[in-house]
């Protein structure tokens, strides 16, 4: 390259050394991942510094090595992947617990009279406020507040009673049927006609 070739792509740098760094800034998130990522892609621009007639286009050009750069970087990282006899423990939720929970709680709800049930559908599952509830109800607020209250109070102590039951010589828990008791689910019927 000639020197008045080298002098322009030294003023060039210099000029607009800082949007490039902010350019390889959004490229990468790492702030020194990106002075490395512009210090390449400058080492490549300039050995084809010479071959950009228009050098207006010297921004479009750097941006597009930077960018092919990253990518090859990206292709040829390395994975800290360890090889090993033991899996490590790991969760994975697959909502099996959370139907099991659901199956339970649309059990319990059984325990409940009619009106109690109502309440707390209304109140935590449509979440709809106290006075919502009461005027679809048909009742006070307060009557809400005292019916939601007796019903919580009934539903804990069922939870607690079927815990109890369930953890019984060997210590397993109690078995949450995946389909509710066909008495239960006539029963519940019945209570909602009501």
């Amino acid at each position: 390259m000639a020197q008045g070739e080298v002098l322009e792509f030294e003023e060039y740098v210099r000029t607009r050394q800082d949007a490039l760094l902010r350019s390889a800034r959004r490229l990468v998130p790492d702030p020194v991942d990106a002075q490395d990522l512009l210090q390449t892609a400058l080492v490549r621009t300039y050995g084809r510094w010479d071959g950009i007639a228009d050098k207006s286009l010297a921004d479009a050009y750097l941006r597009r090595v930077m960018i092919n750069t990253r990518t090859e970087w990206w292709r040829a990282r390395k994975l800290d992947e360890v090889p090993t006899d033991q899996l490590p423990d790991a969760s994975v939720d697959d909502g099996t617990e959370q139907r099991a929970d659901r199956a339970l709680l649309m059990d319990v709800l059984g325990v409940l009279p009619p009106k109690q049930r109502s309440v707390v559908v209304l109140r935590h599952w449509e979440q709809m406020s106290t006075e919502e509830t009461a005027a679809a109800l048909g009742m006070s607020a307060g009557t809400v507040k005292s019916t939601l209250h007796r019903a919580l109070a009934r539903l804990r102590q069922e939870l607690e009673d079927r815990a109890a039951r369930g953890h019984g010589a060997e210590g397993a828990p109690a078995r949450i049927p995946a389909q509710p008791d066909r008495r239960h689910v006539e029963r519940g019927r019945e209570r909602c006609a009501a």
